[in-house]
């Protein structure tokens, strides 16, 4: 089973979960759990978040799960970016943005969502 990961880039702390190809919901929620209590014991704004979703299995189920964690984790983070949405996963993330009032940068890949999370302009709002 995948765990998330402390990544670095450019000195700076960046944690990493990667969906890439998981075709099973419970795998999918396991790292979801894993990466939520970990986030949640981090001080309020200290969390750079990077998620690669790449040819991800989404339901659901797995809506529902992401809608819950990304909101969850609002205080958390001080900001966050996705890598490979798909058309219809790129419909249901925009409709999770607009629930959790969060703004979680997409990129088409991740030295480009990497080099974002890391500079100065990087500020969620």
């Amino acid at each position: 089973m995948r765990k998330p990961e402390i990544i670095h880039h450019d000195g700076k702390r960046i944690f990493y979960m990667d969906f890439t190809g998981i075709r099973s919901t419970p795998e999918v929620e396991a790292l979801i759990k894993e990466s939520k209590d970990y986030i949640r014991m981090q001080p309020e704004k200290s969390v750079i978040t990077l998620t690669n979703i790449q040819g991800m299995h989404f339901n659901s189920e797995i809506k529902n799960a992401f809608s819950e964690f990304i909101g969850g984790n609002k205080a958390y983070v001080s900001h966050g970016a996705v890598v490979g949405l798909s058309g219809l996963q790129r419909i249901v993330y925009n409709g999770i943005m607009k629930i959790t009032g969060r703004d979680i940068r997409s990129f088409e890949t991740l030295d480009m969502a990497k080099d974002w999370l890391v500079s100065k302009d990087a500020v969620e709002v």
